[in-house]
């Protein structure tokens, strides 16, 4: 029985840690989580670091990779325009370390 319970916990850590791959949808409505871009970095939720190809993208660690088509995305994402909207803040880095959680409590939207 333990062992089934620790195969099933590493699967589910697996396909967690994969890499974040977003797309950016046309309407809330679509979207698993809606993001508002903060202008300071203090405000954010997450840091995030745009990645140029797909395998540099992190797990749930803020580097993200803007993938060309939704069914190659493992979240969809909607920029909202007011922060009220948004269910995690998110702030734009220029250095791949500053990507990560501010906090953490967030997390559970990009699993």
């Amino acid at each position: 029985m333990k062992k089934t319970f620790a195969m099933l916990l590493s699967i589910c850590l697996a396909f967690a840690a994969q890499a974040q791959k977003v797309y950016s949808v046309q309407y809330p409505n679509q979207a698993d989580v809606k993001v508002y871009v903060v202008k300071y970095e203090s405000q954010a939720d997450l840091k995030v670091f745009k990645e140029k190809y797909e395998s540099q993208a992190g797990k749930n660690d803020g580097k993200w990779f803007f993938t060309k088509y939704e069914s190659q995305a493992e979240k969809k994402i909607f920029f909202v325009e007011y922060e009220s909207q948004a269910e995690v803040k998110i702030y734009f880095v220029q250095y791949e370390s500053q990507a990560g959680w501010r906090d953490n409590s967030k997390k559970q939207f990009f699993y």
